[in-house]
């Protein structure tokens, strides 16, 4: 299938709500309302999200689900895609299941929908076209992205990630979340204690009931059987897309992850612009 034709099917999503406002450790680290409109390596955050979903030519519409519209005109760049249609104003709701939801009631062709945050400053073009092959190639009604720990860890052993310690191993999230047809939102449910299930264990008690529970405390599943048994609790199919992207599952989380963040972003910045320079030049 070409990019064009998937520009028409696929919808993206991206969560950008202020949880915690200017008290957010991030936000206060320039003094903004919105740790997502923080600068890193010379870019607002927000933007950089928002620009590698447009680069992946994966997408037709993009949706940034926020408090209020005025806040996608808060930088001549955000504002400039908004005037021009390139994305729209979801307004977010109190918690991450109901700003989900609110985009399946309000507009009917949501689906199919890929969910990103606005904290994933590494993400790129094509991590998120993969994680879309990857999405497209499954039958599933979801797909979740991951990496694996021995990915993350090869190159960059100093990051701290918490990971999901299974029978076969460590994984890591992504932040990336594909539906692919109404039915899929009601999953969204699982979000309202507030995701974070590797840093808050008990919330996958909560989210997912007590036999995935035990099942992941007690490393008795790989990743696949641990999905396949939560996708069953609620009543879906679930599918594990799992990326080889080592910065894959480092968002800007607390300042240490905005420190190792913009490192990575300032060095995959220098080998581009190495890469671009003509042949003599240093």
């Amino acid at each position: 299938m070409t990019s064009e034709g998937k520009a028409h099917r696929l919808n993206a999503l991206v969560l950008a709500a202020g949880r915690r406002g200017a008290e957010d450790s991030v936000a206060r680290l320039q003094g903004k309302s919105h740790k997502c409109f923080v600068e890193i390596a010379g870019e607002v955050m927000l933007e950089r999200v928002i620009r590698a979903l447009i680069e992946s030519e994966c997408f037709g519409r993009i949706f940034v689900s926020i408090e209020r519209e005025e806040l996608l005109r808060a930088t001549p760049q955000l504002a400039a895609w908004f005037e021009a249609g390139v994305i729209s104003f979801i307004a977010s709701r109190t918690t991450l299941a109901d700003s989900i939801l609110a985009l399946g009631d309000s507009v009917p062709d949501a689906t199919p929908l890929v969910i990103t945050t606005g904290d994933n400053a590494l993400h790129t073009p094509e991590l998120i076209r993969d994680f879309v092959a990857g999405f497209e190639r499954s039958t599933a009604e979801i797909a979740v992205a991951f990496t694996r720990q021995e990915t993350v860890m090869a190159e960059y052993p100093e990051v701290g990630l918490a990971y999901h310690r299974l029978k076969d191993g460590g994984y890591s999230a992504c932040n990336l979340y594909a539906f692919r047809s109404p039915e899929a939102f009601r999953s969204a449910e699982v979000f309202r204690s507030g995701g974070q299930f590797g840093k808050r264990h008990w919330r996958i008690l909560k989210s997912f009931g007590l036999m995935p529970f035990l099942l992941y405390k007690l490393r008795l599943a790989t990743g696949p059987e641990l999905i396949d048994r939560i996708a069953r609790n609620l009543g879906t199919s679930i599918e594990i897309v799992m990326l080889d992207y080592a910065y894959g599952p480092i968002d800007v989380d607390n300042p240490s992850f905005f420190a190792i963040s913009e490192r990575i972003l300032k060095e995959r910045e220098g080998r581009a612009q190495e890469a671009a320079a003509p042949d003599g030049d240093a």
